[in-house]
């Protein structure tokens, strides 16, 4: 069975099998006189992102916010010029479905932004520096 589902605004095609055994079993009525069970519903579990915000993290030498954890840029907060307060949101990365808020560790101006929207990061790569 073909059903179409909407995912967070998004189209998705999606056909439905009952599988017994390891082999695929038709769906279809035989004509017998005994009554045909009811064809089993089918669940569709939808993963919704969670924000976690994440204490930031800067290095010792410099006043850069790095990733705590590998992921992907989801979005970008700040621009360079901005002036940012403690705990404010500066980067939001994308990890294993969740989306984590890196925040800012101090009152500050934002000197340099050294990602874009969709890079990939590892842990300790430095996402903005501060002054």
């Amino acid at each position: 069975m073909k059903y179409i589902v909407t995912v967070n605004g998004k189209k998705f095609e999606v056909e439905v099998e009952r599988e017994e055994g390891g082999s695929r079993k038709s769906l279809t009525r035989s004509s017998s006189a005994a009554p045909a069970t009811p064809a089993p519903v089918a669940k569709v579990v939808v993963e919704e992102k969670v924000k976690t915000p994440v204490k930031p993290t800067a290095s010792a030498n410099d006043n850069s916010v790095v990733s705590p954890l590998p992921g992907s840029v989801f979005d970008i907060k700040v621009k360079e010029g901005d002036t940012v307060k403690y705990g404010q949101v500066l980067i939001i990365l994308e990890a294993m479905k969740m989306e984590t808020e890196i925040v800012a560790p101090a009152d500050g101006v934002v000197k340099s932004v050294l990602v874009n929207k969709g890079d990939s990061v590892d842990t300790d790569t430095p996402l903005v520096i501060l002054n």
